[in-house]
């Protein structure tokens, strides 16, 4: 079984060191950071609070703008916290397999791109008193956090995919 496995060892010395040592845990802490925060997200988007916090972010946006014609606010962002919760099971799914946290970092990726093109879309992005490149704390600085998750998310994808090709 290809489960999750960071080798904690120096190839040539066989010891650990705190590099190594370092690394495993800043990998383990990715997949673990990711899997929480979708299950967190996703499980808030099933609460009108958060489906009403969406509707600047996604009805300005050219990618998303028109799913408020075919679903109602609650109903998209239930269908968007079914699709997180799921990515955060495929990336907890490392512990499994690595082709399930490729799939999840895959989609993982993919929605962040989708929610860092609202920064070019959303009204209130940049800060008016400012101007560029000063960013609002929301929607600016929330928006902002999902270049390192998108880097992350990349990780997730490549490490796994890492694991496959040498399996």
């Amino acid at each position: 079984m290809n489960t999750l496995n960071i080798s904690t060892t120096d190839s040539i010395s066989k010891k650990a060191s705190l590099g190594v040592s370092t690394m495993a845990l800043g990998t383990y802490g990715i997949y673990f950071a990711l899997a929480v925060i979708y299950f967190w997200f996703g499980g808030m988007k099933f609460t009108h609070y958060e489906a009403e916090g969406l509707v600047p972010l996604v009805s300005n946006s050219p990618l998303l703008g028109w799913v408020y014609q075919i679903f109602n606010v609650d109903l998209f962002s239930a269908l968007l916290g079914v699709l997180e919760v799921s990515i955060g099971v495929l990336i907890a799914g490392r512990l499994l397999s690595p082709k399930l946290s490729l799939i999840g970092g895959a989609l993982s990726a993919g929605l962040f791109i989708t929610t860092l093109s609202f920064m070019f879309s959303t009204p209130g992005v940049i800060e008016p008193g400012l101007g560029f490149p000063a960013i609002s704390v929301a929607p600016g600085q929330f928006l902002l956090k999902d270049i390192g998750l998108l880097a992350a998310s990349i990780f997730v994808a490549g490490h796994s995919l890492t694991k496959l090709e040498t399996a």
